[in-house]
């Protein structure tokens, strides 16, 4: 079973309509780069970790980059989302918590209490 994900024909062809039109030299195959670029993102990898199959890093970021400059993925999302009409039910999942880099100097050296948990003089 292969890792690699692959939009289908009928994917693109419902999204190729928000694709920039190309200025002198051909783009490479649209399909395959968005793939790779899906695959990087879907997978948390480095750019210079993407499968050889879906060309070059460097390729890949450089379309990521220009492309979400111009909004063009936030037309596609805009699109995509606008099809579906009124969800039924919205839902927020953020796993992403971010600690101050002091967080961690809240205990105290000698029996090893938090700060706050100390007993108040006064």
């Amino acid at each position: 079973m292969s890792d690699q994900f692959w939009l289908t024909a009928t994917q693109i062809s419902r999204i190729c309509g928000h694709f920039p039109r190309s200025r002198g030299k051909p783009r490479v195959d649209d399909r395959r780069v968005l793939s790779g670029i899906i695959h990087v993102i879907r997978n948390g990898l480095r750019w210079r970790d993407a499968p050889a199959v879906y060309g070059p890093p460097k390729t890949l970021y450089n379309r990521y980059v220009r492309w979400t400059r111009m909004g063009v993925f936030s037309r596609i999302f805009a699109d995509l989302a606008g099809e579906a009409g009124v969800p039924e039910r919205i839902m927020i999942d953020s796993s992403h918590l971010k600690a101050h880099r002091t967080a961690a100097s809240l205990l105290q050296k000698k029996g090893g209490r938090a700060a706050s948990a100390a007993p108040r003089e006064g």
